[in-house]
């Protein structure tokens, strides 16, 4: 688990808030190079550097902070702390080159000291860095509470469609209780924010430009840096490639139907083993699925801390494990031990994202101490993130007149995931308007050539968003083609890794519309 709370959170609250959140932010102006008056302070700092203190932490690996103001545009009105960690160039170093794991809401210092093999190669010319950004993890975490009980009420298939503002009296419950849990930082999170914080690290890493390696979420928060300090971009690769156009409405569904495709996937792989708890029927074990949400729905199961585990919690926790082929067979196990034990321990690891992250404490004064982050604060991150980056906001009247149809569109979209993303999506409804900026302004950025890789099979950012991020980007884009499976291709495809790897460190571009195989080697 992520954490150790006096009060543990609810299952269901983590199972829900995957995609939503409050829509509050600061300015939405791209910054200039220099800092304008207010900001100098923070941009006179430098990173100290300490051993990270955690049972099992590479030794290798260091731990640092730096301080962002909490609001950009009044910053004389309180600071942040921000987590960062990085391991050391081997040789003569060039500078940095900084990592976001995506999410959002993807804790960065956890995750580089657990992948530190992957990125050993670009330690060849720069440190490596990573950070947790503002709201997640060591850095001021958010949580909601038991805010999205209210929003699975207001999807349940027996709500009142016909009184929209009962649907809303919900959600703006779920908003209060966001806001009452995570603090002041809340109506300060978004990208447009999370860009400016990642300028101010370049400044205190000591580096002109920014190099930056983005995966998924990664590369929406490296687009919108493009646009706001075009002049400070030096080599950037977005793996993974986010859209910076589409509503939340329809990124739900993209979700829904290519984690469905991914689940259909897993099934096919898993009935070819005499060990899966589905059978060996392809056809058999989806409708299985769907049997175990709804039961699970209908009669949710006990878990070890007196918390129900139920079919949406399923739903999410299936989701962690699809993103990945090398997660199948830990999900697998995690699958059977419910089925056949009732244990749901396994799926819960999955669920909050604690399978993933080994045992660290920040030694640094204000950050946050692991053990207080807490279990909801991967979905509530992530939550809070794609809200306040989405302008759209229906009237009570059009949520009570497109409700049901969103949910029979969600359903034929995936049966299993789709009441799931549909209450991610409706956690944004009734609450503030997030920036128009990314929609409007994140384009046409007059940048280096940075690199986009798209992977064909992605369940979580579709192929075509590449295209379509490349074009509105400009001539800047040049566009990788992983002719994989998986979200992302960096950690899975060699050829990947050679190309993205031979940019940061040499400059060296593919061709654009070149391709790497489906075997992970070939051209």
């Amino acid at each position: 688990m992520l954490a150790k709370l006096s009060t543990r959170p609810s299952l269901r609250r983590c199972a829900v808030t995957g995609t939503a959140g409050l829509a509050l932010l600061g300015t939405g102006l791209p910054a200039a190079d220099d800092p304008p008056p207010g900001l100098t302070r923070f941009y006179d700092q430098k990173v100290r550097w300490s051993a990270c203190a955690g049972a099992d932490m590479p030794k290798d690996l260091q731990c640092g902070k730096v301080t962002v103001p909490l609001d950009y545009s009044r910053p004389e009105k309180g600071t942040l702390d921000l987590a960062l960690a990085r391991y050391r160039a081997t040789g003569e170093s060039r500078g940095s080159v900084l990592l976001n794991f995506g999410g959002p809401g993807g804790q960065g210092v956890a995750q580089l000291a657990m992948d530190s093999k992957d990125f050993m190669g670009l330690t060849d010319g720069y440190d490596v860095v990573s950070f947790d950004p503002r709201g997640v993890g060591r850095s001021s975490p958010v949580s909601c509470g038991n805010a999205s009980d209210d929003a699975l009420d207001a999807t349940d298939g027996n709500a009142d469609l016909a009184d929209p503002q009962a649907v809303l009296g919900k959600l703006r419950e779920a908003a209060a209780e966001c806001a009452e849990h995570s603090g002041p930082v809340l109506p300060h999170i978004g990208t447009v924010n999370a860009a400016r914080d990642l300028d101010v690290m370049r400044d205190a890493l000591g580096d002109d430009k920014l190099n930056y390696l983005g995966f998924s979420y990664g590369s929406r928060l490296g687009a919108v840096y493009a646009a706001q300090f075009p002049g400070k971009v030096g080599r950037m690769v977005l793996d993974g490639v986010d859209t910076l156009t589409e509503p939340l409405a329809e990124q739900g569904v993209v979700s829904a139907q290519g984690q469905q495709t991914a689940l259909e996937n897993f099934l096919t792989w898993c009935t070819d083993d005499i060990a899966c708890p589905f059978g060996r029927n392809p056809r058999e074990a989806r409708e299985h699925v769907v049997q175990v949400v709804e039961s699970l729905d209908e009669e949710p199961v006990p878990t070890d801390f007196g918390e129900e585990f139920s079919g949406q919690d399923f739903a999410g926790a299936l989701a962690q494990g699809l993103y990945s082929r090398e997660l199948w067979p830990s999900l697998q196990r995690a699958i059977a031990q419910l089925l056949e034990d009732g244990d749901t321990r396994g799926l819960e690891a999955f669920l909050s994202g604690g399978f993933l992250l080994p045992p660290l404490r920040a030694p640094h004064a204000g950050l946050t101490d692991p053990e207080d982050v807490p279990l909801d604060n991967l979905p509530a991150a992530l939550m809070a993130v794609n809200c306040a980056d989405d302008p759209d906001r229906p009237a009570a009247a059009q949520v009570g007149r497109d409700l049901g149809r969103l949910r029979a569109r969600y359903e034929r979209a995936s049966p299993v995931f789709g009441r799931y993303r549909l209450t991610q999506v409706l956690m944004c409804y009734g609450r503030p308007k997030g920036t128009d900026y990314i929609r409007d302004e994140v384009k046409d950025v007059d940048t280096p050539r940075m690199l986009l890789v798209g992977t064909r099979g992605d369940p979580a950012t579709p192929y075509r968003w590449t295209m379509e991020t490349a074009e509105r980007l400009g001539s800047s884009a040049v566009v990788l083609d992983n002719r994989g499976e998986g979200h992302t291709g960096y950690g899975s495809s060699r050829c990947v890794h050679r190309k993205v790897d031979a940019f940061l460190l040499y400059g060296t571009l593919p061709p654009d519309g070149s391709s790497c195989g489906s075997d992970h080697d070939a051209e």
